[in-house]
């Protein structure tokens, strides 16, 4: 296994379990090292620091997945870590519960790697060349120590093409069904795993889902970029008044509405919009006593964070200008690039806009199924605000 060295001052992060180093805490990056090749970081002085793999194509060279020297990276380094995961996994989450990320990344000690599981069906996705290099073993972990009934791939992220990697999607093993039924705090959701985004439901709002609940008893709510309409029948259960679910896209309020059906609730207590939310809002449609925005990234790149901005701005001050007195206000950015700080002062500055003071009820991120090591506040992207406007 290859060596490198960390420059003199530059170990801090490292000893400190950062999973990332970056080429310039680096001595010399040998020529020849291949993409996904394993290698040892050490100190300038030649004492062990941490193992991980080389990313040659990417600004991060090495990705660190363990900092103990005797740690051997073979089948049962797989095995344990998936165990790890699933064993944590089943202590967060009860019977009513059967869906959540299996596997984070970093901060599951197996950078590169994601694992969504939806009842019995898991979905993976291999984002680096050096995680990709031990598919087949981290494959048989999965199956070994979940047992699934099928495991479907969709690695095709962004990270993928940086490292040379072309899209990777399909039926990995056993049977997925076209849908996969999942329960989620005793509510009934279908899931399409092949077509759907990301992996097909965004298991990482399930806290904010159940926290909203508690403000929308008899209200009228608006669930705005509503894909599934997951916060709608939260708020249904809930015991909302009438729920509008509003998207651009058609087969995801077609599921939407089944999701509705499928948890008992009837046409009369909801419905639902095919439209473009920033049209809808701008048509100022009646007001609203509670308001979900949960849209997609604004920012998918910091060169595009001026207009990502002024997207989050526009969007929440419309929304605020439907909300009722003493209303609430549920705004969401799931931009890795913008950070909590500065998505709070944005919607300040929607809320002077929309001349609407706003008082801060609670903050929020992730469920804790999307965990971080302590350091790795790169993996931190979810932000949640709940807001009262007065």
């Amino acid at each position: 296994m290859t060596t490198l060295f960390v420059r003199g001052g530059r170990e801090t992060p490292v000893i400190g379990f950062h999973p990332w180093v970056f080429s310039g805490a680096l001595e010399k990056i040998p020529e020849g090292l291949a993409s996904g090749e394993p290698v040892t970081l050490a100190t300038a002085g030649g004492d062990f620091l941490a193992q991980g793999y080389f990313s040659s194509y990417s600004q991060i060279t090495v990705r660190i997945w363990s900092w103990d020297k005797n740690e051997k990276v073979d089948q049962g380094f797989f095995v344990r870590r998936v165990e790890n995961a699933l064993a944590l996994r089943q202590s967060l989450f009860g019977p009513e519960t059967d869906a959540y990320r299996l596997v984070n990344g970093e901060s599951d000690l197996l950078p590169g790697l994601v694992v969504d599981r939806y009842a019995g069906v898991l979905v993976v996705q291999f984002h680096t060349q050096g995680i990709l290099a031990h598919r087949e073993a981290i494959l048989a972990a999965l199956n070994q120590v979940v047992k699934p009934d099928g495991i479907w791939e969709r690695s095709e992220s962004g990270s993928r093409k940086v490292e040379g990697l072309a899209a990777r999607t399909g039926l990995v093993s056993g049977t997925v069904p076209g849908r996969v039924t999942i329960r989620e705090n005793g509510l009934t959701f279908f899931v399409d795993v092949a077509g759907g985004q990301k992996t097909g439901f965004f298991l990482d709002q399930r806290e904010n889902r159940l926290s909203t609940m508690r403000f929308v008893p008899g209200r009228r709510v608006l669930n705005a970029f509503s894909y599934t309409g997951a916060f709608g029948v939260y708020a249904l259960a809930g015991g909302a008044a009438h729920v509008v679910n509003v998207d651009s896209s058609a087969p995801a309020l077609a599921m939407a509405r089944e999701n509705a059906e499928a948890n008992g609730f009837s046409e009369d207590r909801c419905s639902f919009v095919d439209s473009d939310v920033k049209k809808y809002l701008a048509g100022k449609p009646g007001a609203f006593d509670l308001i979900v925005l949960d849209p997609p990234a604004f920012i998918k790149d910091r060169k595009k964070k001026r207009d990502g901005l002024q997207g989050y701005r526009r969007v929440n001050e419309d929304a605020l200008s439907l909300l009722s007195p003493g209303g609430i206000l549920v705004t969401c950015s799931c931009s890795a690039h913008l950070s909590e700080p500065d998505f709070r002062h944005v919607v300040m500055e929607a809320a002077a806009r929309a001349r609407r003071p706003l008082q801060l009820l609670k903050s929020a991120t992730h469920a804790p199924d999307h965990l971080e090591l302590l350091p790795y506040t790169e993996g931190s992207y979810l932000k949640a605000l709940f807001l009262r406007a007065l």
